[in-house]
């Protein structure tokens, strides 16, 4: 990639903040960036392939998945697609209960998605950035990664789990790279409607003015924001 050119991962690209980063993305002159999202809405990607050209990748992947997530590594990976920068935004939340009340199926299910997939992504994507030593893993988390919610314990026990495993594979990346924990402020997204209800919600920032506000934030991270956990306020 020249040096005007990014290569951005964005995991949960087809909706909410990882598809208003995406967009954002598209949209940007210089220095340019070349999306690879990935998600589950094929609606959603194809909608995402029609407004993109073809040096934009959007694939059908359940980051739940480690062979399909290792699969589709290795595909962008063998084209030289190494990620300067990796978005890890895939994430669900619960229906607010209280944890006792929640069924196992659903506790595991946010458990695979919101810290399981984060490392599987890690886990076939950062190779290859360690050999170059250069690029940054943003893991998103959130102010429930920092402090609790009374009805919130599986949500906010993986983004808990984030802040860890984001500081730790900070101590393990070479001087180039960094690993950084990010708290996206309050976004208008499905799952603050689930938190907050559609009111509480509609207060908050629409994904894609977070995703151009953001894209320059994102962009200018390095090693001196290696192992920090970041907020971003609006």
């Amino acid at each position: 990639m020249s040096a005007a050119e990014r290569v951005i991962l964005v995991t949960g690209v087809t909706r909410g903040i990882g598809r208003g980063l995406a967009e954002a993305a598209l949209a940007t002159g210089s220095p340019r960036c070349r999306v690879l999202g990935c998600g589950r809405d094929a609606d959603a990607l194809r909608q995402l392939r029609g407004g993109a050209d073809a040096s934009h990748r959007f694939d059908a992947v359940d980051v739940t998945d480690d062979r399909a997530v290792e699969a589709w590594a290795e595909r962008l990976l063998a084209e030289g697609l190494v990620p300067d920068l990796i978005f890890n935004n895939a994430a669900l939340i619960n229906d607010a209960a209280p944890l006792w009340e929640i069924e196992a199926e659903a506790f595991d299910r946010i458990v695979d998605v919101n810290l399981k997939g984060v490392a599987a992504v890690i886990r076939h994507f950062v190779p290859a950035m360690v050999e170059r030593d250069r690029g940054v893993i943003v893991n998103l988390s959130s102010g429930w990664g920092r402090g609790t919610s009374p009805g919130m314990a599986p949500y906010c026990a993986t983004k808990f789990a984030i802040e860890g495993l984001s500081a730790a594979l900070a101590s393990e990346l070479p001087g180039g790279m960094a690993a950084i924990a990010l708290s996206p402020g309050v976004v208008h997204t499905a799952m603050l409607r689930i938190a907050f209800g559609a009111v509480g919600a509609a207060r908050a920032i629409d994904p894609g003015e977070w995703g151009r506000r953001a894209l320059p934030k994102l962009l200018a991270y390095g090693p001196r924001e290696n192992g920090r956990s970041l907020t971003l306020e609006w």
